[in-house]
């Protein structure tokens, strides 16, 4: 293969007719400012290539159940390897899929259990085991040298009174060569029928196959008799002989507790697969929960007592009753007075057992209308009764492997789960068993503790990983898979992870390259620039102005050449030129405009009581899995969200949105102050801003309907009579009705890729003619759209309601953004910057209270600075802003800092420290900072 992929002449999107030659087994970074042409290069012209390619060599059969892609725009394309593409979206929705599943460890795990797993009885905790007959063979040989022994099989029990089968059976006994029975050491022969009288066979009898003496010569006999024995019922007896009290061991060949006499399933891989109707829970088909009364509703503040209303449903008028008759009827019991998170698992089951003999009451009214709906406030989602959550048939949690349950090992945490499989021991004969298993087991673990999901459980649905989590546990997969000479394109897998957890992801970069594939990662950490092989920075600009190579080669070549005559905007920020942020005084706090959330316990969060200084901008940082997603998300908006709903019940609202705000209150703090200064909360977050081709910037800025009252204030459009509507091409009026309004007609090809053709009336400016016959300034509704929203603000300078629309967006860095564009084709970070420039046009933001979850995801050190001046704006119009983010200029530049941890998952959860971003740095326990000091 040749050493580079070479590409000439790409124009794709804003894409110059670029050209650019990219080393093979490399790990190569293309960073630049945001809209430069860094996705389009990577994804949409190296990547998309790649895969027609591999889709173009299957047949036309296979090819119609794929994605089928155009030829990018570029002219040549030489020495691409098979892409495997592994982005930042996380777009597993399957409540069946978790980590363990996508990642394939959980095939593993269940063909370990399956085949050296010991199957113990639930009921005596016997082991259960299948005797072969070497070695009861060799179990019988150590018995006493010369002692006798009686070798039995059972007689088939028949129902009382079934004289005539049971006849039958012991003539073919008989004819088979078997002549005596025995009961109760007691030996009767067939031959003398009226000695059989005295036989009980109401009890059990058995067929007396041999009698053997111990010794070192007598193997073979014993081997022979076993056999006969099982093959007769399947078991063999040895009582010892001459005896008072004679001993007695006892074989079988089914898979059966020898005490209990209970046969149990064989273990197979199927039994513990509840994608499998076979293995799967009957009750909960697999998903381990039901529709059942959610504890955590029922009991909303577990820090509360009984006496103090701990259970929601009696703190009702009509049912007050039935906590004083709790309470004075088990006053022995249960402490009534004491937290309910503090009772003893035996009082816990008193009160348990007492609210579900209460809904089973209430039940028997739910005839009743108020009734029906008083229930529902206590339905949910809640664990499998039958399986406990582990969504397996009861038979498969007889099999342990290292003493735990399948189950048990799914409910570990990524770290734990390497710690177990390292450090299991297993006997000879199953660890040989075990031995491949074990190494993809281990190997999978490894990776994805390498890159930083050491704080994730096994069992954790894969629909709520974020996209940084997916995308990582995707990168841990491919490592596993161990594949050689592909090219690996990844979409900023730093995002998410704190500093410390970088280098791992560095580390894992690193090992996929030395297998011998190429790596491709558009990315903006610094760190990550470091370590690369070779770096291509695109730009200059954004969007038109972007889409040529301002350098390429390795990274000292950057940093040693003159900043000030190069056009790369990266090295001029690496080398310490300009820099995101240099504030150094930090807004005082004022005791009186802080909210305090006490006793936090979403996930991992330890019962923290959490301050959040207002009229300044705070962070929550932290390693990655240390809570901070569980703070801001499940504790502070929810709580508020929840007030706020409460709020507007009590205005009125309807019984329904009632019912449903108390669906949605699962305490997560235990209490909340000063709530009343949050006039108003936002989350801005990455989801798109829209799901169709219709959605646009403008359109979510409202500055489209500006720009249709001006086009419906022109002469023209007066005279034709058209309004406002008629520049719309949402709706019918003035839009194309043959393309409805896209501009583009849609054919599907079945195998081939679907053809968008552009419709033949508008020519794919979705209007009627007679609508582009009306200008504004020389410029019709078509062409409007199709300017940047730079171009738009110097041609729309005179009209300040459109202008003070639009400027917000090209403060964020969104210049270079069409009118028109398709939402569909934004970034998520894009899509958060529009959120953020709409919320930018209040003149007056005070008690508003902004929620961002890592806004500088997508971002380049350019894009950043212009963020933190668009914060810097929001808290000037009198807002609050709180801020998850692990980017450390961020950090640097903000007021109050939050540091949750110390570590991930079980780890974390709690506060390392919290003040000024100073005082953080000085703090020896913070990860976070560690970092901080480092920073220039």
């Amino acid at each position: 293969m040749d050493e580079f992929l070479r590409i000439r002449g790409a124009r794709v999107h804003n894409l110059k007719n670029l050209s650019v030659d990219l080393p093979h087994n490399k790990l190569t970074v293309v960073t630049g400012v945001s809209g430069s042409g860094k996705s389009s290069l990577v994804f949409d012209t190296i990547y998309a290539e790649g895969q027609r390619r591999y889709v173009e060599s299957l047949s036309a059969y296979a090819r119609q159940f794929l994605d089928r892609m155009e030829k990018p725009d570029v002219d040549e394309i030489q020495g691409i390897a098979p892409p495997i593409a592994i982005r930042q979206k996380n777009t597993t929705r399957n409540p069946r899929s978790t980590v363990a599943t996508s990642t394939e460890i959980y095939d593993f795990v269940r063909l370990l259990y399956a085949r050296t797993g010991l199957t113990y009885c639930p009921t005596c905790g016997q082991l259960v085991e299948r005797d072969t007959v070497d070695p009861v063979a060799r179990k019988m040989l150590a018995q006493p040298d010369g002692s006798r022994w009686y070798a039995l099989f059972p007689v088939v029990m028949f129902k009382p009174g079934d004289a005539a089968a049971l006849r039958d059976h012991l003539f073919d006994l008989r004819k088979r060569g078997f002549n005596r029975l025995f009961q109760n050491s007691t030996v009767y022969e067939f031959s003398t029928p009226e000695s059989l009288l005295d036989v009980d066979f109401s009890k059990p009898v058995w067929v007396l196959a041999d009698r053997l003496v111990v010794r070192p010569d007598q193997k073979q006999r014993i081997v022979d008799t076993v056999e006969i024995c099982y093959r007769e019922a399947g078991e063999v007896v040895f009582e010892q002989a001459g005896e008072p009290e004679p001993k007695q061991i006892r074989f079988s060949e089914r898979f059966s507790c020898k005490t209990c006499n209970v046969e149990f399933l064989t273990p197979e891989p199927s039994l513990f697969s509840f994608n499998n109707p076979y293995g799967a829970c009957p009750k909960c088909q697999g998903f381990g929960n039901t529709i059942d009364y959610d504890l955590d509703l029922v009991i909303p503040d577990p820090s509360l007592s009984i006496a103090d209303g701990a259970i929601d449903p009696w703190n009702k008028p009509q049912y007050q009753w039935m906590r004083e008759e709790f309470i004075g009827k088990s006053r022995n019991k249960v402490r009534a007075t004491v937290p309910y998170v503090d009772l003893k698992p035996a009082e816990k089951s008193v009160v348990l057992d007492a609210i579900r003999r209460f809904f089973l009451e209430v039940e028997t009214k739910k005839y009743k209308v108020h009734v029906r709906v008083f229930l529902s406030r206590y339905r949910g989602y809640t664990q499998c009764p039958a399986c406990g959550g582990s969504r397996l048939r009861p038979e498969a949690l007889n099999v342990r492997v290292g003493g735990k349950t399948i189950a048990e090992i799914v409910r570990l945490n990524i770290a734990e789960a390497k710690d177990f499989f390292d450090n299991l021991e297993q006997a000879p004969e199953q660890a040989a068993i075990a031995e491949k298993v074990m190494v993809e087991i281990r190997q999978r673990l490894k990776f994805l503790n390498d890159v930083g999901l050491q704080y994730l459980t096994l069992d954790r649905l894969s629909a709520t990983l974020s996209g940084g989590e997916a995308q990582r546990i995707q990168l841990a997969t491919c490592l596993g898979s161990r594949l050689v000479g592909a090219t690996y394109v990844l979409d900023e897998p730093s995002i998410g992870l704190h500093s410390r957890d970088t280098e791992r992801l560095i580390r894992i970069l690193e090992e996929l390259r030395d297998l011998g594939n190429t790596i491709l990662v558009v990315e903006h950490d610094a760190d990550v620039m470091r370590a690369a092989d070779h770096v291509v920075d695109m730009g200059p600009g954004a969007g038109e102005l972007g889409g040529l190579v301002t350098f390429e080669g390795t990274l000292a070549k950057m940093l040693s050449g003159s900043s000030k005559k190069s056009a790369s905007l990266t090295a001029k920020y690496l080398k310490g030129d300009l820099s995101t942020s240099l504030k150094t005084e930090r807004r005082p706090v004022d005791p009186k405009r802080v909210l305090k959330f006490y006793g936090c316990r979403a996930n991992n969060l330890q019962n923290i009581d959490v301050e959040v200084p207002l009229g300044m901008m705070a962070v929550v940082t932290g390693v990655s899995g240390s809570g901070k997603s569980s703070l801001v998300h499940d504790v502070i908006h929810r709580t508020l969200e929840t007030r706020y709903r409460r709020d507007l019940s009590k205005e009125g609202a309807k019984q329904e949105d009632e019912v449903l705000a108390q669906k949605a209150e699962k305490q997560t703090c235990r209490k909340v102050e000063n709530a009343e200064l949050i006039r108003e909360m936002v989350l801005v977050d990455q989801s798109p801003i829209g799901r169709t081709p219709r959605s646009n910037p403008v359109t979510y800025c409202k500055a489209f309907d500006v720009i249709r009252e001006l086009f419906a204030s022109t002469p023209e459009a007066d005279r034709r009579g058209y309004t406002a509507g008629h520049f719309s091409f949402n709706i019918a009026g003035g839009r194309c009705e043959t393309c409805q309004g896209d501009g583009t007609v849609t054919v599907e090809m079945q195998f081939l890729a679907d053809v968008e053709l552009i419709c033949e009336d508008c020519k794919g400016t979705r209007y009627k003619s007679s609508v582009l016959d009306v200008r504004y300034r020389g410029m019709n509704i078509h062409e409007v759209l199709g300017m940047t929203i730079r171009e738009a603000l110097a041609f729309f300078a005179d009209q300040p309601k459109l202008v003070s629309r639009l400027k917000p967006l090209s403060d964020v860095g969104l210049g270079y953004l069409r009118l028109g564009q398709s939402a569909t084709t934004l970034s998520g970070g894009e899509a958060q910057r529009v959120k953020l420039a709409s919320h930018l046009t209040q003149a007056d933001s005070k008690g508003m209270l902004y929620l961002f979850d890592e806004p500088t995801t997508g971002l380049h050190f350019d894009d950043i600075a212009k963020l933190l001046d668009a914060f810097e704006r929001l808290i000037h119009n009198g807002a609050s802003l709180l801020i998850i983010e692990h980017n450390l200029e961020v950090i640097r530049h903000a007021d109050w800092v939050i540091d949750l941890g110390p570590e991930g998952g079980s780890g974390g959860g709690r506060i390392v420290t919290a003040g000024t971003p100073e005082q953080v740095a000085q703090c020896a326990e913070s990860y976070t900072g560690q970092f901080l000091k480092t920073l220039k």
